[in-house]
């Protein structure tokens, strides 16, 4: 199955159904979380939640299966357990594991469309590993619990941009997935109200290959999507460039007094793409 949600995926927490509507009209695809947006306490009454709101025969769900994905709780933990059985019960078979650490753990979730979420340090040394599992549609990064796993305190340097190590992360989990053909998620950018910085980094998000990028708060959906949505003159440009491809017919030419070859009508053809999903 190819991962095609996006390019806007907005989390909302699982024992918080009145929103789960609004965030599915607001973003491209809903991330109903049951993992760290729910406290302990309340993830029995959040796995309620979910189930309260299918039909009677469990079939009719307000919440479109092809638009949502279910965040669970890390292999290995009670709540994962009955994460599952709840799922069972519901038409909802894209899911998101959290914390995934080997290809191995991704075996109990056969069955399933499995978005693995690499945000500890043994997650993301076997991205490569973790990708090529079957069930895997796709990898996402976390850059806050991945730094917490290692006893840090902040994925970002003073000035906004991301440490070292986070980098290094978020470019091994994007070359992790796109390796072997799966789709690559951006992290969440925490600050909520800095939509400039966010329209920065979804920028390079597009730029760099991510397929999507993840939301925490509805007013982040409109900055992730006009970055992954081409401008008019861009989609233009792109046409010319492999309208002049065509009419070359060799496979380097020059076009307006620059060379262009393979790697750059590629970059055309997946800016068209990205303009027919906008």
């Amino acid at each position: 199955m190819t991962f095609t949600m996006g390019p806007a995926l907005l989390f909302c927490p699982a024992d918080r159904p009145e929103r789960f509507q609004k965030a599915a009209e607001r973003s491209d695809a809903v991330i109903v979380d049951l993992e760290d947006a729910v406290a302990p306490a309340d993830k029995k009454r959040a796995r309620g939640a979910i189930l309260a709101q299918l039909g009677s025969g469990g079939e009719t769900a307000e919440l479109d299966p092809s638009r949502t994905i279910v965040r669970v709780n890390p292999v290995g933990t009670p709540d994962f357990e009955k994460d599952l059985h709840c799922l069972a019960h519901t038409p909802y078979r894209t899911v998101m594991l959290a914390k995934a650490e080997t290809a191995e753990q991704l075996k109990a979730l056969e069955g399933y469309h499995v978005i693995a979420l690499c945000e500890t340090a043994q997650g993301i040394i076997n991205a490569a590993e973790i990708a090529q599992a079957p069930n895997v549609v796709g990898l996402m990064w976390g850059a806050e619990d991945l730094i917490a796993s290692m006893g840090g305190t902040s994925s970002r340097k003073d000035d906004g941009g991301y440490r070292a190590v986070a980098t290094h992360s978020r470019s091994t989990v994007l070359l992790a997935a796109k390796a072997v053909g799966k789709e690559a998620i951006d992290s969440v950018y925490v600050d909520i109200p800095d939509l400039a910085g966010l329209a920065v980094e979804s920028a390079d998000a597009v730029a760099s290959g991510f397929g999507a990028k993840a939301c925490i708060h509805p007013n982040q959906v409109a900055v992730v999507r006009e970055a992954y949505a081409p401008s008019p003159a861009a989609v233009a440009g792109a046409r010319e460039l492999l309208d002049a491809a065509a009419a070359a017919g060799t496979g380097v030419f020059q076009y307006k007094g620059k060379m262009v070859d393979g790697p750059i009508l590629k970059h055309a053809e997946s800016m068209l793409r990205r303009a027919r999903l906008s």
